[in-house]
């Protein structure tokens, strides 16, 4: 089986309520785009589970609540995993409490999972690949990044048999593609660590560029108006 539905039947309905973390996509300038939200068979027992489900409700306020970005930062997650690695090594990346509104997680599967996963397109729901293309390309200026695992898996569906497989220019954060404001960065998966560490700092330092030009220009327009 190429994924494992979680068993958690509230986590499922906070996934078809909405197919999200953080900032809704549509108004997220910074959009990360995952495989699929996988967790703890049994994390509905552990004490992280009430955390969790007020970060599926709410990601911004959760942000702004406890000052960390994802409930696998918090002292009561006890757990050692990649998901945890992933969500440190994002909090290097220079986001801060007063940038949730403009973060937004989106996975390619539209529904939690636990265990290992080997996603196929078949496996992949319509509607959400259609959602997920107007949250990339038709909701405003954004920033986008991928992963070469998702961009692979997205490249093979016709919603973005578009998506070149490799970027034209070797930069240190590759872009794939630009336009009508909308940039698609390839990078590092962030669970990633060790003979991978060098490239990934220089990934956050890149994106850390990019949260200090949109913040100014922000405030830039806000002082003009």
């Amino acid at each position: 089986m190429p994924y494992n539905n979680h068993p958690s039947p509230l986590l499922n309905q906070l996934f078809k309520d909405k197919p999200y973390q953080g900032a809704n996509p549509a108004d997220a300038a910074f959009l990360f785009v995952g495989l699929d939200a996988n967790y703890a068979a049994d994390i509905q027992d552990r004490d992280i589970f009430p955390y969790l489900l007020d970060y599926h409700r709410d990601g911004v306020q959760f942000w702004r609540k406890y000052g960390v970005h994802h409930p696998f930062l918090l002292p009561e997650y006890r757990g050692k995993t990649d998901g945890r690695r992933y969500h440190q090594n994002f909090a290097k990346l220079g986001f801060k409490s007063e940038h949730a509104h403009l973060v937004s997680f989106v996975e390619v599967l539209d529904i939690p999972t636990t265990g290992r996963s080997s996603l196929h397109p078949r496996d992949l729901d319509s509607n959400h690949l259609a959602q997920l293309h107007v949250w990339i390309c038709g909701s405003g200026n954004k920033n986008v990044f991928v992963s070469k695992g998702v961009l692979k898996l997205l490249g093979s569906t016709k919603v973005f048999d578009w998506l070149p497989s490799d970027p034209q220019a070797k930069t240190i954060l590759p872009r794939l593609w630009a336009g009508q404001g909308v940039n698609i960065f390839l990078h590092l998966h962030l669970s990633n660590y060790g003979k991978f560490q060098q490239q990934m700092d220089r990934e956050a330092e890149a994106v850390q560029g990019m949260i200090n030009k949109y913040t100014g220009s922000v405030m830039l327009e806000g002082a003009n108006g």
